[in-house]
């Protein structure tokens, strides 16, 4: 039984807030292998001190807030975040609210009130990287300067690279733009997956034989329009199937659109949530003369994504359960 994961926010009561905690400090935008890292550091630390592990990050995402104009394609959303920090094994998690006030507190009065007044903490974890407070003058070195003083113990991580070449989640978000899906598993430690709500399309899929279930994903999604190998999650349920994500030029050239057969299955899905798991790439998106050249394409692109998911029978995001 795996234990409860606690969320923690701005409007959490401070009597219940468990004090003397570890955190692991970040964004955690993709919970990819740099910030597991960066876990690691505070379970152990926990276990060592016999506390709870937390996790502390920040939504919405300060790029967000910073630049709300601009297109920010996240690799997870908050509650897909929340649910992967709640498969590392942390206690949970305190989720900062990021706003005005927010963006124009010093290092120090984030440092002396938010994380040793209001938390408590007894020890931080954080990456090389991290910056904090008005003007990000907060860094992992004001923290370890500060540690002896406040009586905690300090964990700065170094980046992890793969092939020489640092893990971020910038880096993560061009390989998925490129369809370059291996990459983006090995940064991650598991395929990048979705979620999102079945809805009703034009059923052009039935027609043609493959009935899809259809998932709007987020505008700003940059994954590289295509056809993928995929794995679902229906509740504890796993399918396997074949998805293309992509605009549709055979029919409409409309908004791009994540429509998924799922293989040897029969049902009604419509408004259920799925979480769709992005296991391999076939192909880029194409446009087709008839329909008798598009079933012939499908046809193949299924017998691939069914040998891409035969090789790779475990792979699916580790996911938590969260209120």
């Amino acid at each position: 039984m795996a234990p409860h994961f606690t969320v923690i926010r701005d409007t959490t009561p401070d009597s219940a807030i468990p004090r003397g905690a570890v955190v692991a400090m970040g964004n955690f935008d993709g919970v990819h292998l740099g910030h597991r890292a960066v876990i690691a550091a505070a379970l152990e630390m926990g276990r060592v001190q016999g506390r709870p592990a937390l996790a502390l990050t920040f939504e919405p995402h300060p790029r967000r807030f910073f630049s709300p104009n601009t297109p920010q394609f996240r690799l997870t959303d908050e509650r897909a975040k929340l649910r992967l920090l709640a498969g590392t094994g942390l206690a949970g998690a305190v989720v900062m609210t990021f706003d005005k006030a927010r963006a124009g507190t010093s290092a120090q009065d984030f440092i002396h009130h938010d994380l040793i007044g209001r938390l408590g903490v007894s020890g931080i974890a954080v990456g090389y990287d991290f910056h904090f407070g008005k003007g990000r003058v907060g860094s992992p070195s004001l923290l370890v300067n500060e540690a002896p003083r406040l009586g905690i113990e300090v964990d700065v991580q170094p980046h992890v690279d793969i092939d020489e070449r640092p893990v971020s989640s910038s880096a993560i978000r061009i390989a998925l733009a490129e369809g370059q899906l291996d990459e983006a598993t090995t940064m991650l430690s598991a395929p990048w997956f979705v979620t999102g709500e079945v809805i009703h399309g034009e059923k052009r899929g039935r027609d043609l034989g493959y009935p899809t279930a259809n998932i709007r994903l987020d505008a700003n999604c940059g994954l590289k329009h295509g056809i993928y190998a995929v794995r679902v999650g229906r509740g504890p349920q796993r399918l396997d199937g074949v998805a293309s994500f992509g605009r549709r030029p055979t029919f409409d050239n409309g908004a791009p659109l994540l429509e998924i057969f799922l293989f040897d299955f029969k049902g009604d899905l419509y408004g259920q949530a799925l979480d769709c798991a992005f296991v391999g790439f076939i192909r880029e998106e194409l446009k087709f003369d008839s329909l008798e050249a598009l079933i012939r394409q499908m046809d193949d692109d299924s017998a691939r994504a069914r040998a891409i998911l035969a090789a790779a029978p475990d792979a699916f995001p580790r996911l938590g359960a969260i209120d």
